[in-house]
């Protein structure tokens, strides 16, 4: 045997090795594909998702579909195969496991908790968002979205209880509480007032310190007093903030006499807030396959997302330009009267 016949023998189980680890070693990257769409002018589990208690409604034909975005776990051991999988495929992208969960340590559960709460806030805004395009007036009310398990607040604050004062300081915004919180000194007996369903109460707490300031151990949100009830049920697994504007759009042509769309299918992302204002979101790329995949023909393009969407395949699907809610429903309503209709787009470098 030659020496380079020897060392090739030597060096062909060496080389397998190396692939076969590079094969099945879990990389430090997530994949993001399309997720399902959801029309939220429907139903789920036989209940409409947009469901009104004290104004008439409007059950009118035509599709506004939410999109959203499967991505693999932070806990998903995600090898080479899979990874040279997703890069070809025209739709999937890849992400450092840093970007797409920068909290490294955190759990899954942690991530379905805060996107369980994002999703319910974003619920709020998007109620807020179109009654207040309504003509309606909605107060703006501090509430608790997350309570920390162990926390100082445990037991005394439940999520969606409504924060109306800190001691005798009243609060309307979560700046206003947290402020009011950490003027006083970690370890003192803090005296909330609360609304919890339709009761008014007091509860006491004793601050925690962290960072040498008070703290309760809560996530705060904005919420308010709606002059009738709205809710959004939908599948609790979608989390997130992003469907905010096309709840937003579900809610407005539910209250208000004929079809939004014209009876016509559009999708759509976006965050919104309660003055209107839409903003930008993540894997918007994975979106625009998937509302075409289910039928869209005109899609909701925040403006801040203009850049992803540079040389998106949407085939014959209209991608439209969105800085507020005003904004969707012009762009919706000169759509559905002609297809052709001249609309604001993405512009190369905008």
């Amino acid at each position: 045997m030659t020496q380079r016949t020897l060392a090739g023998v030597i060096a062909l189980p060496i080389v397998l090795a190396l692939i076969i680890v590079a094969w099945v070693v879990p990389l430090p990257f997530t994949i993001y594909s399309p997720g399902p769409t959801v029309n939220v002018l429907g139903d789920y589990k036989g209940n409409p998702i947009v469901d009104v208690t004290g104004h008439k409604t409007y059950r009118d034909g035509g599709e506004l579909r939410m999109t959203t975005v499967s991505e693999t776990t932070r806990e998903a051991h995600l090898g080479l195969w899979a990874l040279l999988s997703a890069w070809v495929s025209r739709d999937d992208a890849i992400y450092p496991h840093s970007v797409a969960y920068p909290d490294q340590h955190g759990t899954s559960q942690e991530d379905k908790q805060a996107g369980a709460a994002q999703m319910t806030s974003a619920q709020d805004d998007a109620a807020a968002a179109a009654l207040r395009k309504l003509g309606y007036r909605v107060p703006s009310v501090v509430a608790i979205a997350q309570v920390v398990k162990g926390a100082p607040a445990a037991g005394a604050l439940k999520v969606e209880d409504r924060l109306l004062k800190v001691g005798d300081t009243a609060v309307s915004t979560p700046d206003q509480a947290v402020k009011a919180v950490q003027a006083v000194k970690p370890g003192s007996k803090l005296v909330l007032t609360i609304k919890r369903g339709d009761a008014t109460k007091k509860v006491t707490v004793t601050a925690g310190s962290r960072e040498q300031k008070a703290y309760l151990g809560v996530s705060l949100g904005s919420a308010y007093d709606f002059p009738f009830q709205v809710h959004i049920g939908i599948d609790p697994a979608i989390g997130g903030p992003s469907a905010g504007l096309m709840m937003a759009l579900s809610i407005y042509d539910t209250l208000t006499p004929g079809s939004l769309t014209g009876g016509q299918h559009v999708a759509g992302t976006g965050t919104i807030d309660a003055k209107g204002e839409v903003g930008l979101i993540g894997g918007i790329q994975q979106k625009i396959p998937g509302a075409m995949h289910d039928g869209a023909k005109l899609f909701l393009v925040p403006a801040g997302n203009c850049p992803d969407v540079q040389g998106a395949d949407h085939k014959d699907m209209r991608l439209v330009k969105v800085s507020t809610l005003d904004d969707a429903i012009s762009a919706i309503e000169s759509w559905t009267k002609n297809h052709s209709a001249k609309l604001p787009t993405c512009r190369s470098g905008s």
